[in-house]
């Protein structure tokens, strides 16, 4: 052990104990997990226990074995270790290793955590949301104490930016030891299943170099195909391992295990073999550079786990393993080219988590995330919807925890299903026999995790002898005698639990939620054709969220268990197939319409607003405007671009829109009906916006005709992103050697020129160049044509006139 890369930087290490906060940089293999804490134990300046937080369980049992072992003992002496539901710790412990859940409540009940000396996060590179958590409360905690020392310590410091949330803190880095590993890179071809790409990779593996495989594959789905397929496919004496969280610790400790002399295993493991476990006797890795992550979807409230490729920081972990005993091999199934536009490292937990939990922890905690000393924050979107659900959920008011709330937080269960436990016990003691036992094996199912395509009650029954244990463990956490289930309140309490997630029959297969979103059921599904359901599991997959576990329910059942629940509203809505505002009296569980019947009793502006609610959100271009009100409308845009100074306001179309509640809805009192619409006065409307002293200053600035010398009051043409035009006849514009100009000459008129029987024949905004230039080339096309017309020589300095020759001399 005095080998270990670790002890070289224990000078550093000595030094650093004087500082309240320590970083430590160690690579996998140095030894920061497996010696450092016996060295830490001896040393003065640790005054108390320590506590070392670890992000998995496997590796927290496994840790704390090891050490006891180094010292001859074993786990429930000196060296201990706790975990949610298992304990090996004693009143002589001096060193215990925990879980992240647990290290939370430890500070929770004791925010001074009276007796510890020293915190160490260890594997912090991984930046799971309850080490991120619990640093930031060890932080505050230790506002308190100045004596307690936290020491951090990760694999890599590169983009953690922890000497930011931590600047005053000191670091140690341990260049750590490890032979080199050959890097393979064999790209799978992506139309093959990923268990026989794995398959056939590790089989090269084994045939070309010595020693047992370490195998990354992104869950345990995966494990299992890739485990069916070498099954009869590998050489006798080769055994076959597989390593995940949810085996069993018999199975755990034999994938970690030494193979037995003259053999060789493959283990095929989650990134839970990606630093914190050493496992004998591999010299080679083959590394699918896939990890399973969970995502939130905020909106719709889904949490999916998806198959992504691992950052940069992960390939590097992994290859590592092949080097930890000696020279090794990494066969990579990437191209060698796609390595460096890898990520540098997977997301942060905090970031694509349901943060539900993370902010009851906060609540408990008497805290706003905001105001916590986290290393990353958590985006705004996840903790609005986290609040969403807990105060849904009757969890939260406001910042502050429910009575229930705190009850939920003291189980310690998900947010969501400690509801439902503590609903059922509440429901069970006021005399709803059987309550709680379903809650308590529905919690064991999705505990267990494999929900099959059949109502959950059906599943309860038909796993009862396997759910039992989990079950009997829930029972025990409520101080409650056990009791088989029977499915009868199943339905109801989901829909208490997830009441966003009640689905309601809207066709074959599909399922309107309560939430606003829709989801469908598997074809050929047992479920098909109920007319509601309370859904325990949702997913997304290609073609949208589909249906993973619920419970048929009725109308009545929730009638009876929850109605606090059900909402009557007098809704107004607009009919799009009668053009016209609708009145109902619904029946509501959150946004399903359960029951509706006609409401008469609706007041002329409940209608009003109900029509403009749909011209608002039709928008602009759906307004029945005549020509004649299109043009005052663009006469008013251009007088507030050109006049402001004449106290003329920016006109907009959607500032109109979002002000029409006070200068359009009185006009619309007593209308229900679209075509209603074109009977109204616009013009009056929206000369209503103006006073009397602005509408007669439009008028004058930017008219709408002009009076010409002739007498003929010329209509104005005023339009969108350009100059207005006023179409004349040309004879009309004799005697005018410039172009008219608006609004105090700061709009100029394009003039277009018509011929005698008013079709164009010139387009021009400079009038005394038209006269000058190109009149004569239309003089002469137009005499022949149009010859009872005057075309003089000299137009600039002619009369206007809008007669013939004929009319000119009488």
């Amino acid at each position: 052990m005095n080998q270990l890369p670790i002890v070289e930087a224990l000078p550093q290490l000595r030094q650093a104990l004087a500082s309240p906060r320590i970083i430590i940089e160690a690579p996998p293999g140095a030894g920061k997990s497996t010696w450092l804490p016996l060295w830490l134990l001896e040393q003065a300046e640790i005054r108390g226990r320590i506590i070392m937080l670890e992000p998995r369980r496997l590796a927290t049992r496994t840790i704390a074995q090891y050490l006891a072992q180094q010292l001859g003992e074993t786990p429930g002496g000196r060296i201990g270790y706790r975990m949610r539901g298992e304990s090996r710790s004693g009143r002589h412990t001096r060193l215990e290793v925990v879980t992240e859940g647990v290290l939370t409540r430890m500070l929770q009940a004791d925010p001074e955590l009276e007796g510890v000396g020293l915190l160490i996060f260890d594997e912090f590179h991984e930046r799971s949301l309850q080490a991120d958590l619990a640093l930031a409360f060890a932080l505050e905690c230790q506002a308190l104490r100045e004596d307690l020392k936290i020491l951090v310590m990760s694999a890599t410091l590169e983009g953690l930016a922890l000497e930011q949330l931590l600047p005053d803190a000191v670091t140690v880095r341990s260049a750590g030891r490890s032979f080199p590993v050959e890097l393979e890179y064999q790209p799978r071809n992506q139309h093959n299943r990923l268990e026989e790409a794995m398959g056939r990779a590790i089989l090269a593996a084994l045939s070309r170099h010595e020693g047992s495989v370490l195998a990354f594959l992104p869950g345990e789905r995966e494990i299992r195909a890739t485990r069916d397929w070498l099954a009869d496919k590998v050489a006798d004496g080769i055994e076959l391992r597989p390593l995940y969280g949810r085996l069993t610790l018999a199975e755990q400790q034999a994938a970690i295990a030494p193979a037995a002399v003259g053999r060789r295993k493959v283990v095929l493991a989650t990134n839970v073999a990606e630093t914190s476990l050493t496992i004998d006797g591999i010299g080679i890795v083959v590394d699918s550079g896939l990890e399973r992550q969970a995502q939130f979807d905020p909106e719709a409230g889904i949490t999916r786990l998806l198959s992504r490729q691992i950052g940069q920081a992960s390939a590097t972990q992994r290859a590592g393993r092949a080097g930890r005993l000696g020279p090794g091999v990494c066969l990579r199934l990437w191209p060698r080219e796609q390595q460096e536009r890898l990520a540098a490292r997977r997301p942060a937990e905090i970031e694509q988590s349901d943060l539900s939990g993370f902010m009851l922890e906060c609540a408990a905690w008497g805290a706003e995330p905001e105001g916590l000393p986290l290393l990353t924050p958590p985006p705004a979107p996840l903790l609005a919807a986290a609040r969403r659900q807990l105060a849904e959920l009757g969890l939260l008011h406001g910042s502050q925890l429910s009575s229930l709330g705190r009850r939920v937080w003291q189980l310690g269960a998900e947010p969501w299903l400690g509801q439902l436990l503590l609903t059922a016990l509440d429901w069970q003691r006021q005399g709803r026999e059987g309550a709680l036992a379903d809650a308590v094996y529905l919690a064991a199912l999705l505990e267990e995790g494999r929900l099959e395509d059949a109502p959950l009650s059906g599943q309860l029954l038909a796993r009862q002898g396997r759910l039992k244990p989990a079950a009997e463990r829930w029972f025990g956490r409520l101080e409650q005698p056990s009791a088989a289930p029977g499915g009868r309140y199943l339905g109801p309490l989901l829909a208490n639990a997830r009441p966003e997630w009640v689905g309601l029959l809207r066709q074959q297969g599909r399922y309107a939620l309560a939430g606003g979103l829709s989801a469908d059921l598997p074809q050929g599904s047992p479920l098909l054709g109920k007319a509601m359901l309370a859904v325990a599991a949702l997913g997304r997959g290609e073609r949208g969220v589909f249906i993973q576990g619920a419970e048929p329910v009725t109308q009545e059942q929730l009638g009876q268990c929850l109605p606090g629940r059900f909402e009557e509203r007098q809704q107004l809505q607009w009919d799009s197939e009668a053009n016209r505002v609708r009145a109902e009296r619904q029946r509501c569980f959150g946004k399903l319409v359960l029951q509706r019947s006609p409401l008469n009793e609706v007041s002329p502006e409940q209608r009003a607003r109900c029509l403009l609610d749909e011209l608002v959100r039709r928008g602009w271009m759906a307004l029945p405007l005549d020509e004649e009100v299109r043009q005052y409308w663009l006469r008013l845009k251009l007088a507030g671009q050109k006049l402001a100074d004449c106290g003329f306001a920016p006109c907009d179309e959607a500032q109109w829109l979002a002000e029409a509640e006070g200068w359009l809805l009185p006009y619309l009192t007593g209308l229900g009906r679209w075509e209603e619409l074109g009977r109204l006065n616009w013009l009056g409307i929206f000369k209503s916006r103006l006073d009397w002293s602005q509408q007669q200053l439009l008028d004058t600035l930017l008219p709408g005709h002009l009076e010409l010398a002739t007498g003929t009051r010329a209509a104005i043409r005023y339009r969108e992103e350009d100059d207005p035009v006023l179409p004349v006849r040309l004879q009309e514009m004799f005697g005018q050697s410039g172009t008219p100009e608006l609004a105090r000459g700061r709009v100029p008129l394009v003039l277009e020129l018509l011929s005698p029987a008013r079709r164009p024949l010139q387009v021009t905004r400079d009038l005394a160049a038209f006269w000058a230039g190109s009149y004569q080339d239309v003089k002469k096309e137009m005499k022949g044509r149009y010859p009872k017309h005057v075309w003089p020589e000299d137009p600039a300095n002619t009369a206007p006139t809008r007669h013939t020759k004929r009319q000119m001399k009488h």
